[in-house]
């Protein structure tokens, strides 16, 4: 039986995950601001379809990118040395999380169903969560979301309309992180694509010892929204 949770209060510890399917902790609580951040805060996550109750996940191992380890291919580069992509940070989050939450396939569903939408959205009323936008002639063509937590960027997903487009976001985010002293981004879980990046899964446990680590530290340089127009 998977255990079931009232409140974030009683999230069980993660190493009592499942091993199959990897990470699955538990389910119930809610999907309050605060239940988000003390899951995070612990190394959890949510993640559940929209015929599922919410489920609770702690993977081991972990997929993390450091910042330092970024990788950027040929490719890319040539794209950034065009310069065909504008750059913000948060002016337009809801737009971001509605593109991110449409299907990949034409039979396919999604994760980020409307409850996580608005879960997500206090959160970024709360300065919690971010988005990273690439636009081109006035209109959104890529990006990314996640949240920010001391100094720990927990990346939730990605979309493009343009090749690269997301990709770029996904540079100025790490050059972000970069001078503003984070140290580590959770990726969740291990993707080919995000290997190409430099990210690598790493034991649960190193995570968890990493993330007590920084998660109470204070954030600094410059402000989200602000970043966008420096």
């Amino acid at each position: 039986m998977i255990p079931w949770i009232a409140s974030a209060d009683d999230f069980p510890p993660v190493d009592t995950a499942r091993v199959e399917p990897n990470g699955l902790l538990c389910t119930g609580a809610d999907l309050e601001p605060k239940t988000i951040i003390a899951a995070y805060s612990r190394g959890i996550f949510p993640w559940f379809s929209d015929d599922q109750p919410i489920l609770w996940w702690s993977p081991d191992p972990r997929m993390v990118l450091f910042p330092d380890e970024f990788k950027i291919s040929k490719s890319l580069a040539k794209t950034l040395s065009r310069d065909i992509f504008e750059v913000r940070y948060d002016s337009a989050f809801a737009d971001v999380i509605s593109a991110c939450s449409e299907p990949r396939s034409k039979n396919g569903g999604t994760w980020i169903v409307p409850e996580m939408r608005a879960a997500y959205a206090a959160l970024h009323t709360l300065g919690v969560a971010h988005s990273i936008e690439s636009w081109r002639d006035g209109k959104l063509v890529g990006g990314l979301y996640g949240l920010a937590l001391g100094r720990m960027f927990f990346g939730e997903s990605m979309f493009a309309r343009e090749t690269d487009a997301s990709k770029v976001a996904l540079v100025a985010l790490v050059d972000k992180l970069k001078r503003d002293g984070f140290e580590l981004i959770d990726c969740q879980q291990e993707t080919r694509h995000l290997a190409s990046f430099g990210a690598r899964p790493i034991p649960r446990g190193n995570f968890v010892r990493r993330l007590k680590e920084l998660i109470d530290l204070k954030q600094s340089g410059s402000v989200w929204r602000s970043a966008a127009q420096s």
